[in-house]
């Protein structure tokens, strides 16, 4: 007799949450449509980092609407690191980063302990370092006292799509 209403208080138990969730579902607003990622508009930010860096920032230009910002920040207190990070059309993240910090240091940091792979890659006229890791690749480069990466899920392809729009941005 105990084992049966052990039973069946566990099935009443069950339809009470069954019942909560169903009427939670039914008010939590949900659009499948929708885009789950906002576009972030980074231009304030932007003009922040190039009042204040050492170095010429860059950012991209010319790129379509189908990449979205979506992480901007500028850090004086960090060797002055720029980061502005993107998802490409094929929802990949891809960011630019830039610090004055010694590139042996801040390189594998920002790529989560990607390599150097000893190649190179033409981008625009540049030649770009190729580094490889477990979960980032990138695309290396040092100019004008700043080591700018360009990091990220994506293909090198893409990578190189980036690093091809990036100009220096003016104040």
């Amino acid at each position: 007799m105990r084992g049966r209403q052990t039973v069946r208080g566990m099935f009443q138990s069950l339809a009470v949450i069954m019942v909560a969730a169903g009427v939670m579902y039914l008010f939590i607003p949900h659009d499948e449509k929708a885009d789950p990622v906002e576009a972030k508009d980074y231009r304030v930010e932007l003009l922040t980092a190039q009042r204040a860096a050492p170095y010429p920032v860059l950012a991209p230009q010319g790129l379509g609407d189908d990449w979205k910002a979506t992480v901007v920040s500028y850090k004086r207190e960090e060797h002055d690191a720029w980061r502005l990070g993107f998802l490409d059309p094929d929802t990949q993240y891809v960011a630019v980063q830039q610090s004055t910090e010694d590139p042996k240091k801040y390189v594998p940091k920002v790529t989560m302990e990607a390599k150097n792979t000893g190649k190179t890659r033409s981008v625009g006229g540049r030649e770009w370092q190729l580094w490889e890791g477990p979960k980032y690749d990138a695309l290396v480069r040092s100019e004008g006292g700043a080591t700018t990466v360009v990091t990220g899920t994506a293909s090198f392809d893409r990578l190189a799509q980036m690093a091809g729009a990036l100009q220096p941005q003016k104040v």
